[in-house]
């Protein structure tokens, strides 16, 4: 069959087919979701779950190791997971504990590692939020600091933390993937890199073409529709095209998670799903 070209259906421009076969990349399509509902995801057809990170280190030990059975007997893996930080935890303002961090650090990269677990997004909004009065600039440094000390113990075992720009309503620092691709470039380390949520981008009416300035260092990223954070189901409900025109410029071949609400899981994740593969192609 003579190379030819079809016109792209839904949300992307035009998918190239040659000999018959189309020509896309294989991205793997996840879910952000508690330990309890692993099940339903596999159920569902997601080709991960994306787990809490302070579920996880909150855990007893027993807890752990059943959730750790749990994991392995549902087949589903786990390479990613979020919510890095508790509140609790401050890494800005004048009230750091710097052995309380790299404590609870350790403790939970050392039980994702046996997850299987090769990112760690860090959002944690309130964690980092910079207290009233505190310097800005004072803020950063002391997130560049805790990269500094953080990446190393991410690489001993097998990890990457991905800063996540927040919408401002979410926190006060780090709120564009320009920001991030800032705090990126400041700590320098291999093993601390970025990710981009659809969600905060939209919210922020940030330009999705800063994909293309960060693309290198682009490690996951997150979707939802951000009419009412809700799955996305399809391409017209939204304007997502710059958005996967930007990654298909980058070659983006990694993990998409949707991290939004539904009130149906059953019939909401399979149109999202397919509507994120055809996103890609």
């Amino acid at each position: 069959m003579k190379p030819h070209r079809l016109a792209a259906l839904g949300l992307i421009g035009m998918l190239v087919v040659t000999h018959g076969t189309a020509q896309s990349r294989a991205v793997n399509v996840g879910y952000c979701t508690p330990l309890r509902n692993i099940d339903a995801a596999r159920s569902v057809g997601f080709d991960y779950v994306e787990l809490g990170t302070t579920e996880i280190a909150a855990l007893s030990d027993a807890d752990f190791e059943q959730a750790a059975s749990h994991v392995r007997e549902a087949g589903l893996p786990v390479p990613v997971t979020n919510l890095f930080l508790p509140a609790a935890l401050k890494v800005t303002g004048p009230d750091v504990d710097r052995e309380q961090q790299m404590a609870y650090v350790r403790k939970a990269f050392a039980r994702l590692e046996r997850l299987g677990t090769q990112i760690v997004v860090f959002g944690s909004g309130g964690a980092r939020r910079v207290p009233d009065g505190f310097p800005k600039d004072q803020a950063f440094q002391q997130l560049v600091e805790l990269g500094r000390r953080i990446a190393p113990e991410a690489r001993a075992r097998g990890i990457t933390i991905a800063i996540e720009p927040l919408r401002h309503e979410e926190t006060n620092i780090i709120n564009s993937a320009a920001e991030g691709l800032t705090l990126v470039n400041a700590i320098g380390d291999p093993n601390f890199q970025l990710m981009v949520d659809f969600y905060h981008l939209a919210s922020e009416k940030e330009d999705p073409a800063v994909i293309v300035r960060a693309g290198e260092h682009i490690r996951h990223l997150h979707v939802a529709n951000p009419v009412g954070r809700v799955f996305p189901r399809r391409a017209d409900e939204y304007d997502y095209a710059p958005f996967f025109a930007a990654l298909r410029t980058i070659r983006y071949d990694k993990r998409i998670s949707v991290e939004a609400a539904t009130q149906d899981l059953p019939a909401d994740a399979p149109l999202a799903i397919a509507l994120l593969r055809r996103g890609f192609q």
